[in-house]
């Protein structure tokens, strides 16, 4: 009796077992079946239809500004510093006396090249009076002269060291910080401070060499700098004759007023620089443009299917970008889930107004 039950319970077992397998393997053959049905249906993507529009053909560039004049003060003369006359971090007028060399043994050479100036040109006065008597040669009478031009240009030398010693500002502009103090031995290589102009600033920025001939000088130029919100302008003033080989860029520069002193030379501007206004150009959104190894694509909905098509795209905005030949107007432009169709994908296109 008990081999008999176990018989029944064996083959109820197995009778389960297989009806399981079969559930199984048909649940299997069906999601086979579903997946292959989807592969094969459409993918909803959105998109735009093309249309041409008028675009102000404006240029994002980096750039740097820089000060109008600057230089570093220097002294022509050894000596030892007598007197500064400049406050650090303040403006200094053009002309104004920043600080002054001891020049006395300077002037006791003047005294001595003075006093041998004056005996020459007594001596050339008295050897022009006894050439004129024929009672000297004309060669006697040249060296006189000569010893006289010698000492006068020994004078002029000799001024001309001492008004060295009085170094004074090229320039109106504020003076930074200074490195000496008085009674400091200076010589022409020490860096006394430095003088900077900023009144004007200089905004130079460089250019693909494709749009050289849409640079124009005395146009004007818009620039933003980190940290704030306000917009300049700048107008260009000088362009370099030649593109840089090494780059295929032209470098520009634009000249801005700071009156108000809010910016400063080093840092680094954001220019927006306006070239040609087109008429019908082609626009699309930045997320439709694929990048790819040589150059950039786009998909447009052809027959229902998804088709590849590269183009020239140009000048990009924050949402946009230009499109220089590839769509027309009339294409069905796809805007979303471009990374993942393929060519020749079957799709569906909601059309976006």
């Amino acid at each position: 009796m008990k081999v008999k039950n176990l018989v029944y319970t064996l083959l109820i077992i197995g009778l389960g077992g297989f009806i399981a397998y079969r559930v199984v393997s048909n649940k299997s053959k069906n999601d086979d079946s579903k997946k292959s049905v989807d592969k094969n249906s459409p993918t909803t993507v959105t998109g735009i239809v093309v249309n041409t529009t008028t675009f102000d053909n404006n240029l994002s560039l980096s750039g740097s500004i820089e000060a109008n004049e600057q230089i570093e003060i220097h002294s022509e003369v050894s000596g030892i510093v007598e007197g500064i006359y400049f406050t650090e971090g303040t403006y200094v007028n053009k002309g104004q006396v920043l600080f002054k060399v001891n020049d006395i043994e300077l002037k006791a050479q003047l005294r001595q090249a003075l006093t041998k100036e004056g005996l020459a040109a007594e001596n050339e006065r008295r050897a022009k009076l006894l050439l004129q008597k024929e009672a000297i040669s004309q060669e006697e009478f040249d060296i006189a002269n000569a010893d006289y031009a010698s000492m006068k240009a020994q004078t002029q030398l000799i001024k001309a060291q001492i008004a060295k010693t009085s170094v004074k500002a090229p320039f109106s502009g504020k003076i930074g910080l200074r490195t000496i103090s008085p009674g400091t031995y200076i010589t022409p290589t020490v860096l006394v401070a430095k003088l900077v102009n900023t009144a004007k600033l200089k905004i130079t920025f460089s250019i693909p060499e494709k749009y050289a001939s849409q640079v124009k000088s005395g146009s004007v130029i818009e620039f933003a700098v980190s940290g704030s919100d306000k917009v300049y302008n700048a107008k260009i003033y000088a362009i370099e004759p030649e593109v840089e080989v090494a780059t295929r860029t032209l470098q520009v520069r634009a000249i801005a007023d700071n009156t108000d002193g809010k910016l400063f030379p080093g840092t680094f501007a954001d220019v927006k620089l306006p070239l040609n206004i087109i008429k019908d150009a082609i626009v699309v959104p930045t997320e439709a443009i694929i990048p790819v190894q040589n150059g950039k694509k786009v998909y447009i909905s052809d027959m229902g299917k998804a088709k590849e098509v590269m183009v020239d795209a140009t000048t990009r905005t924050d949402s946009s970008i230009l499109i220089l030949s590839g769509l027309k107007a009339g294409d069905t432009l796809i805007t979303s889930g471009v990374m993942s169709l393929k060519n020749e994908a079957p799709i569906k296109v909601i059309v976006k107004k």
